[in-house]
Parts: C-alpha cells; sequence; structure tokens
C-alpha cells in the first residue's frame, strides 16, 4: 500500500514547483520538477484493432506498484524504479479479450519510433515490468547517450541487463497484439530457397535490426530505411557495410550499437539478405 501510494504521489506532483518523495529518502533521491505526463496513456491494440488505452493514474490505482532494483545498462549503474509487472499491465490491458498472454506475440512501440517485436513467453515468463517513475530522482533521470526523458513508461527488466537478449525500450506509448510476418510482411526475403543464406541474414536483422531500421517502409524508425528507395548495398560497398556494422563509432557519432560479437559468417548472411531485398522493393508511397 506504501508503494502505491509513493507511486501517486510521484505521478501527481504538487503543481508548485516541488516534487512528491518517499518521507524516507535513499541517500541518491534528488529533488526535481514533477513528472511532465501525469496523464499519460498506454495504448492496447488486438491484430490492429485497439482494445483500449490506459492512463499512468490508472494503471498506478489498479495494480500495485512494486520498487524495483537492478542494474540498468542505459544508465551503467543500478537503479530503483516504481514499476508494475509487465503480465499484470497486459492482463489489465487485453481484459475481455481471448488472447493467451504468454502465448502470442507482441510489437512494443515507442514515440520515436523504436519498434521491438518480442514472444509472449519472453516478454511474461522473464521478469519485466512497466516503470512508472524513477525513485532516484522524481522526475527521471535523463537516460542513454542522448539523454532523452525515458517516461511515460519504461520497459525495464529485474534480472535481465543484456540489451541484446532483453530490449528496453522507452517512452514506450502502444502494446500490440500481432505476429510479426503480420506486421512486417514487406520485411522477408520472399521467393528464396529455404537454405538460401539471406533467410539466416533475415533472422539476425529481425532480432538484431528492426528495432531501428526498416525495410521496404515497415520496421523500426530510429535509423534509416535500408532498402527504398536505394538499397544500402547499391550506395555502400559491402566490406563498408560490414565494418559499419561491426563499430559505427569509427564512421560517425550515433544512436547505432556496435555489433563486433556477430560472427564474419553472420555478416555475410545479414549482407545476403539486405542484398536480396534490393530485388524486393515494394515503396508504398511510390506512385502507381
Amino acid at each position: 500500500m506504501r508503494a502505491r501510494v509513493i507511486a501517486l504521489a510521484l505521478l501527481a506532483g504538487c503543481g508548485r514547483g516541488e516534487a512528491q518523495t518517499d518521507p524516507a529518502p535513499s541517500a541518491t533521491t534528488t529533488a526535481t520538477a514533477p513528472l511532465p505526463e501525469v496523464d499519460a496513456e498506454l495504448d492496447f491494440t488486438l491484430r490492429g484493432r485497439a482494445v483500449r488505452s490506459l492512463s499512468k493514474r490508472e494503471l498506478a490505482q489498479r495494480i500495485p506498484p512494486e520498487r524495483v532494483q537492478g542494474y540498468d545498462p542505459y544508465y551503467e549503474a543500478d537503479k530503483t524504479f516504481l514499476a508494475l509487472p509487465i503480465a499484470a499491465v497486459l492482463k489489465l490491458g487485453f481484459a475481455g479479450e481471448d488472447v493467451d498472454l504468454a502465448g502470442t506475440h507482441y510489437v512494443l512501440r515507442a514515440s520515436d519510433g523504436y519498434t521491438v517485436p518480442m514472444t509472449g513467453e519472453q516478454l511474461v515468463g522473464d521478469g519485466a515490468y512497466l516503470a512508472l517513475a524513477d525513485v532516484d530522482m522524481p522526475g527521471w533521470a535523463p537516460i542513454g547517450s542522448q539523454k532523452a526523458h525515458p517516461g511515460p513508461f519504461y520497459l525495464i527488466w529485474k534480472d535481465h541487463p543484456s540489451l541484446e537478449s532483453h530490449p528496453r525500450p522507452w517512452q514506450l506509448v502502444g502494446i500490440e497484439v500481432a505476429k510479426f510476418e503480420d506486421v512486417f510482411p514487406r520485411t522477408a526475403p520472399s521467393g528464396l530457397a529455404n537454405d538460401h543464406p539471406a533467410w539466416r541474414g533475415y533472422a539476425t536483422f529481425r532480432k538484431r535490426c528492426i528495432k531501428c531500421h526498416a525495410i521496404n517502409q515497415q520496421g523500426g524508425l530510429v535509423g534509416p530505411e535500408l532498402n527504398i528507395p536505394q538499397n544500402i548495398t547499391e550506395y555502400r560497398p559491402e566490406e563498408q557495410i560490414r565494418a559499419y556494422i561491426r563499430n559505427p563509432l569509427t564512421f560517425r557519432y550515433s544512436k547505432m550499437p556496435a555489433a563486433a560479437d556477430l560472427s564474419e559468417a553472420q555478416l555475410d548472411e545479414l549482407v545476403a539478405y539486405l542484398s536480396a531485398m534490393k530485388d524486393r522493393k515494394q515503396d508504398p508511397k511510390a506512385k502507381p
């Protein structure tokens, strides 16, 4: 009950340039302006159909907030958040719908275009939480290299610090129940033999790249579109593409993380996928 009271206080602020904080704050707690997204809403969509939107306040009132503490790879430090178990959030968001929450697929969308496909098995079973407030710094500490505001909703994991295996989209605005193939049909290298390396490259692209990059206008919007109007292999030599994927910071400062862990074979397959897609362009914006 005390956590819920604290959550509502952090969400509400006091309207006079001060912030309501825990009566017994930790040594790292810093008072800042109250959260700016008190009435922010999270949208729930079922295979293209809007189900409902739930406000931050409503979520905190209907699901008991918990203090979740652990290492956060974006902050590179231990952090404490007031958060809700994502399983409870999904149950409330899709209440009344015929959905196997753990057995379905999801697409999580952030306000900046970051798009994360994820299985229900991982999202529901691996200890995911929806952070509503930063206990260490009411009003949220800036996050990531771009020092962004992570609110109104930030997906965190209690015991999984790897960003590769357990993405952490901040500024989350929507959760959709949908299969990857239904949401991103134009990204597949269709027509190729099942053993073509492009299919293995496609699997890597789905896992590592589509969160930020689009193919044929389907995927994330944080990074550049990679296929239309020109495929990246049409204006960048292969060796440059491989080197950029390995360590983009050697070319320019950007949000793109290095992928030093990819093997040479995986890079071959990823380039094979990108190259195959130049013959499979589908531009929804092109004039007939």
